[in-house]
């Protein structure tokens, strides 16, 4: 897997997610270019200092104090950075949620717990281009 040279940011509020996402993305997937946001606060600000840009975002949908779909605005409204790809990460998914997702303008949703032996390939094809919309 190619991804050494992609640049990713988590936005994640839950510190066990934070390091989950951090051991599969450096020691499974071999990234070398993870930034972890905390919290949403000054996103968009925090976010231009990142080097590299990322080339995806993940973002939980339900954070403080900005949630997902506000910073998915900020992000579509810079043109800088718009065209970066944006994925939600939640929990609560149900129909409803997914299809409020995609007219919101993800480029797509991966359901949490991550999966290891799912979640890599899911990056993959995303980084290649590909909508992924993994509910499990």
């Amino acid at each position: 897997m190619m991804l050494e040279n992609v640049s990713f940011l988590y936005v994640e509020d839950d510190p066990r997610s934070c390091q989950v996402m951090e051991l599969i993305m450096k020691n499974v997937m071999g990234v070398k270019h993870l930034a972890i946001f905390n919290d949403s606060s000054n996103f968009l600000s925090r976010l231009k200092t990142i080097e590299p840009q990322p080339s995806v975002i993940l973002l939980d949908v339900n954070i403080k104090p900005h949630d997902g779909f506000e910073m998915l605005n900020m992000i579509r409204a810079d043109s800088e950075i718009k065209p970066t790809k944006v994925i939600a990460l939640t929990a609560s998914v149900m129909n409803e949620e997914v299809e409020r997702l995609r007219t919101m303008g993800f480029d797509g949703a991966i359901s949490k717990p991550l999966s290891v032996s799912v979640f890599p390939g899911l990056i993959e094809l995303i980084v290649h281009g590909e909508s992924v919309w993994y509910i499990a």
